[in-house]
């Protein structure tokens, strides 16, 4: 009996041991979840009313040109004004003058009526709103007609929700504070959801299977939505839980120590690039830019590399994403920019219009010190702003309060600053408009489609034409051959980094390359 009791303890303790580890960790791994899609879900709807609110103040631009225009609200010449102001809008589908419930004259049909139906809603600062609008000149879509005074403004359905990111799963609305149904949405949304905001300007909370996200307009009286859901990391915490207790069950303690060497393997790396930074085992490479119509060599992008004790080199693909989720990227950008004030400040002195591209991580943008630091290296260094560009990718910009306050602040004293591997993330046309901006850079994938027929091929002429309307700067990533640089050339890029130009390399290689440049081509001149 004794013995029963021994075994049954040492069976519990075995039980106890693993399953104790593996339900906390199944537990903070969904806090931690919670936690990023929060994040996410507040991206989305923070999107949803910065585009909501630029929808509306377009509208009401719209219809306060026209308000003085009623003595002959259709005459030609007030239809004129009416398509110059709907070709220069970029929400706007069309805009006309109203009677009752009906659309007289258009900038789209001009003096023909457009039944409008009656009213969704009437907001309390006298905006009328109608919801599911169809019309013959598209009758499989749905429009928003926003009406203030006689004049309205119609919209396709989901334009205040066409974010700078989709993911089809995502729910979105936007709902007016004083009624109970959306205004424009996609998904489950419910709109009692933006009660409980309170007083408030944003709040997370999860309900009926998904992380939700209010945030409240401050120019309108109106609340973004996001939904996103949480089907799938439940299904993963619950797979996780099936494989990892059953075996703890009958590995008893040695499936413990198995567990806690794991643990201590998935603690290794990111113990060891903090190792790293405290032992400055990282260096920095730097990838020549050129000038494609002339071929010279105006800068270079510097590319972190890890030199670990035993001579391995670890490349940024794997350290990367672990600083970055163990928040020593800051850390590691301060280093970067220390290797570059020691590695290129004597040249940048003597040369500013020669640019140094760094890599900038989406926590670098939230530092409030990182201007300052940005600052005191190039001081250090005797350099001017303008030497450095500022690469940051289209996910450091998802937050657009963040981005564009951070990117207007060092615009304001002189960096440059560029979008990276553009064409990989979710940026819109509108939403790159309302940043401040330098220089695009086009992503590698599409570079090596140029040609070959694949569907991407089309893509990077698209990325070509968006730099233009905006007056970015372009730089295209990966060229590897002469065919994709005419090509790029052809259509208007002025800039590219790739193998036909040369590898990453220290700057002492560099400056060798551009010394034996200017050798050839004062050679060629004599």
């Amino acid at each position: 009996m004794k013995k029963t009791a021994v075994v049954l303890l040492t069976l519990l303790l075995a039980i106890a041991g693993i399953g104790g580890p593996i339900l906390l960790a199944i537990e903070e791994s969904q806090r931690q979840a919670f936690k990023a899609e929060s994040v996410h879900a507040l991206g989305y709807a923070r999107d949803v009313v910065m585009r909501g609110d630029e929808t509306a103040a377009q509208v009401a631009a719209a219809v306060k040109r026209l308000a003085p225009y009623t003595a002959a609200p259709c005459a030609p010449e007030n239809i004129d004004l009416m398509r110059e102001i709907d070709l220069g809008s970029t929400y706007i589908q069309a805009v006309g003058y109203v009677e009752g419930n009906r659309m007289v004259c258009s900038s789209i049909v001009g003096a023909r009526v457009l039944e409008l139906g009656e009213p969704a809603y009437r907001s309390a600062s006298g905006a009328v709103v109608r919801t599911d609008v169809r019309f013959p000149f598209a009758p499989q879509d749905a429009f928003l007609v926003l009406q203030y005074g006689s004049y309205a403004a119609i919209l396709h359905a989901q334009m205040p929700i066409d974010t700078a990111k989709s993911e089809p799963d995502v729910s979105l609305a936007v709902v007016p504070l004083d009624f109970y149904a959306p205004i424009s949405s996609r998904g489950h949304i419910d709109p009692s959801w933006s009660k409980r905001l309170g007083s408030a300007r944003e709040v997370v909370f999860e309900e009926d299977g998904h992380v939700v996200a209010a945030v409240r307009s401050s120019s309108f009286g109106t609340v973004g939505i996001a939904a996103v859901p949480l089907h799938y990391l439940q299904d993963r915490s619950q797979d996780v839980a099936a494989r990892l207790v059953p075996v703890g069950v009958l590995a008893g303690l040695a499936l413990a120590c198995a567990i806690l060497y794991l643990a201590r393997q998935q603690m290794a790396l990111p113990c060891a690039v903090r190792a790293a930074l405290r032992r400055r085992e990282f260096f920095l490479e730097y990838q020549p830019v050129v000038e494609l119509g002339s071929g010279r060599m105006t800068g270079v992008e510097a590319l972190v590399r890890w030199r670990r004790p035993t001579g391995e080199i670890v490349m940024p693909e794997l350290f990367i994403p672990i600083a970055e989720q163990d928040e020593t990227i800051v850390k590691l950008t301060h280093q970067v920019l220390e290797l570059v004030c020691r590695d290129t400040g004597f040249y940048l002195e003597s040369h500013p219009d020669f640019h140094i591209g760094i890599n900038v991580a989406p926590a670098d943008f939230h530092s409030p010190d990182f201007l300052a630091k940005l600052q005191a290296t190039l001081e250090q260094m005797g350099a001017h702003p303008s030497s450095i560009i500022l690469e940051v990718t289209e996910r450091g910009m998802l937050d657009p309060v963040v981005a564009r306050e951070t990117s207007g602040a060092l615009r304001r004293h002189g960096f440059a600053i560029a979008i990276d591997d553009f064409g990989t993330g979710y940026s819109s046309l509108s939403y790159l408009e309302s940043l401040e901006l330098d220089f695009l850079k086009i992503d590698r994938s599409f570079i090596e489609a140029i040609g070959t027929g694949a569907p991407t091929s089309q893509v990077v002429g698209h990325i070509i034409a968006i730099a233009r309307d905006l007056g970015l700067r372009m730089i295209a990533e990966g060229v590897e051959s002469q065919a994709q640089a005419d090509f790029l050339l052809r259509h208007g890029v002025q800039y590219a980094q790739g193998w036909l130009f040369g590898q990453s390399m220290s700057f002492a290689e560099v400056l060798r390359r551009m010394e034996g440049a200017e050798e050839l081509t004062a050679r060629e001149a004599s």
